[in-house]
């Protein structure tokens, strides 16, 4: 991991086309800009992991239920 000191206004640049911009520093909260291309996907990382987490919680919710539907559906006699 690389660790870079910024002051505000001041930027960096990753590879030829990004441009990570320092814009306003107070209250212990950093404001950034960003300058990419339109097809570079930029994502904050606590979306991807509460969505991950969410993909694996409705995955696991979906596996239950289907066992105990299956339980429920083996032990009930259909009277016609």
């Amino acid at each position: 991991m690389l660790v870079i000191k910024r002051k505000e206004t001041e930027s960096i640049l990753i590879g030829d086309d990004i441009e990570i911009i320092v814009s306003e520093i107070s209250l212990g909260k950093v404001k950034i800009c960003i300058n990419a291309p339109k097809d570079v996907k930029i994502y904050r990382k606590e979306l991807i992991e509460t969505s991950d987490f969410n993909k694996t919680a409705s995955e696991k919710i979906n596996q239950d239920s289907i066992k105990n539907l299956n339980i429920k559906l083996r032990n009930h006699k259909i009277n016609l």
